[in-house]
């Protein structure tokens, strides 16, 4: 039986499944010996995703309607117990279905969190806000296997054009 090496780069991690493997073998940035035939080998891209995160006219906890934009940078997790959570769904997923799935996903979460509380609120703590959006919004993903790096309140205008920066 003839041994192949697979080979990836640092942006990308190797799964291997089939012969020998009970679950299946994460290998992030390196490579593999496997047996062609009775192993298959997929790809999972490791980069950095960058998501504008936009919530138009988000009903404050006062009534008052805002759009907010955000920032949100999110990765798939490089570790092997994580296989067993999201990422085996996530297998031959092209980086833009990842990238959608999870910006629906934030969007909702940094839609409920502008809903309970002001707007005075949001624009006098935004640190806080950030903290908020940023712990719901990971708690979500990493059921999916994706990690949530950093998230930053852009900007928030209400509909008189009254922008707050």
């Amino acid at each position: 039986m003839i041994l192949e090496i697979i080979i990836c780069g640092p942006n990308e991690a190797l799964v291997i499944s089939g012969c020998c493997y009970n679950k299946p073998l994460l290998v992030p940035g390196g490579r593999a010996f496997v047996w062609p035939t009775i192993q298959q080998v997929q790809r999972i891209s490791l980069n950095v995703m960058t998501l504008n995160v936009t919530s138009p006219r988000v009903y404050t906890a006062q009534g008052v309607p805002i759009s907010v934009t955000g920032i949100a940078q999110v990765c798939l997790l490089r570790q092997q117990r994580l296989l067993s959570t999201g990422q085996k769904d996530l297998l031959g997923t092209k980086e833009q279905l990842l990238e959608k799935s999870s910006l629906a996903s934030i969007e909702a979460r940094q839609g409920s969190q502008i809903g309970e509380i002001s707007k005075k609120e949001i624009y006098k703590d935004r640190k806080k806000f950030n903290q908020n959006v940023f712990e719901v919004a990971s708690s979500d993903l990493i059921n999916m296997g994706i990690t949530v790096l950093s998230y930053t309140l852009k900007d928030i205008h209400d509909d008189e054009i009254y922008q707050i920066r």
